[in-house]
């Protein structure tokens, strides 16, 4: 007999999030890849065309299921209970998004299982728009009552989310990684030039920050530090900071390796309780990481990085720490380096079966 874990694909049919379509894209490749003797994956998604699911990128799947719901009116559905067309069986979601309902796990083997990658929803609502607020909190009350366990990245993330929920001891911590292969491309050059992004920049991570403490960190660096780049600003921090810095939004894989790639060290001045990729993604380059004091950045970073006090002369003077010489930096992209290697998806696959078959 064979067991079929069905996983949750919408953002690879109609992405919301670049990370979390890489995040889907990357787990489901390494749950077929860790798959157990008699075992599978399939597919779940919204309604799609054809071209959509013929582009998901994900080679191997069982099979695909599209909901006959298109996934605007099927994410209203989710929070109201509604029927989905995506329920059943064991059932797997990188995301919130899934068919938090009732169903059987005693005697038909149903599970449902979802991810919280980001909990800026409940812990700074001020920082998302009131809609996403809304349907995450809405989602996270119906996993209260139906999820089976609620996978989050970092047991610091964990800990938060247990003390504003009822999950009790339903939170499981399993860690994402940068895409698979991630590595500078070989047309790093062509694609910096492109981007207007020159080698050596000293990169700052928006994500999880606000625009006026990016600003004013662009500030402090730009003091002696080189040329600064603001990586996934949005249109607000552009405005503030001008010409005082090179801000780019999403970037592809490619995009972003050439660009921290090519960093002299990557800086996160956020605090948010969310998970930092584009530092994990520095880690994995070798390239030395600064980030402001959080239970977050202690846990992802390790020994791996430095991290002060979340203020931007504090900051400042950490990176230029880092650049006072040759030996400094290549201390500090050892050992971020090093760090990088802790994070696997083919692990995370691994554990997220072991997770089902505990359950």
């Amino acid at each position: 007999m064979t067991t079929t874990l069905r996983v949750v694909l919408d953002q690879l049919v109609a992405p919301t999030d670049p990370d979390l379509a890489m995040a889907s894209r990357e787990l489901a490749r390494a749950l077929l890849a860790a798959s157990p003797r008699g075992c599978e994956v399939a597919g779940v998604v919204p309604a799609a065309s054809a071209d959509a699911l013929e582009a998901l990128g994900v080679k191997g799947l069982a099979g695909v299921t599209a909901s006959a719901i298109p996934r605007r009116e099927l994410s209203t559905a989710l929070t109201l209970g509604l029927p989905s067309g995506l329920g059943g069986g064991m059932l797997h979601s990188p995301t919130l998004f899934a068919p938090l309902v009732r169903h059987d796990r005693a005697h038909k083997s149903e599970q449902t299982v979802v991810t919280i990658w980001d909990l800026s929803p409940w812990t700074d609502p001020g920082s998302v728009s009131k809609a996403s607020v809304a349907w995450h909190r809405a989602m996270l009350k119906r996993a209260e009552r139906y999820a089976d366990a609620v996978i989050v990245p970092l047991h610091s993330m964990a800990e938060e989310l247990a003390e504003r929920s009822k999950l009790g001891g339903r939170i499981r911590v399993i860690a994402g990684a940068a895409p698979e292969g991630f590595a500078v491309p070989r047309d790093e050059v062509g694609r910096r030039r492109e981007l207007g992004v020159p080698e050596g920049a000293v990169v700052v991570d928006a994500s999880g920050a606000d625009s006026e403490g990016v600003t004013q960190l662009v500030a402090r660096l730009g003091e002696g530090s080189g040329p600064v780049l603001v990586l996934g600003g949005d249109d607000e921090t552009a405005a503030a900071l001008g010409d005082s810095a090179v801000v780019l939004g999403q970037l592809d894989d490619a995009g972003r390796a050439a660009v921290v790639g090519a960093a002299s060290v990557v800086v996160h001045p956020g605090v948010r309780p969310l998970y930092p990729w584009r530092v994990v993604e520095a880690l994995v380059l070798g390239v030395p990481v600064v980030a402001s004091e959080s239970a977050v950045m202690r846990e992802v970073l390790a020994d791996g990085g430095i991290v002060v006090d979340a203020d931007p002369s504090a900051l400042a003077t950490a990176v230029q720490t880092v650049l006072s010489s040759g030996d400094a930096r290549t201390r500090a992209a050892t050992l971020a380096a090093d760090r990088g290697r802790g994070f696997s998806w083919r692990e995370a696959g691994e554990r997220v079966w072991q997770l089902h078959a505990d359950l």
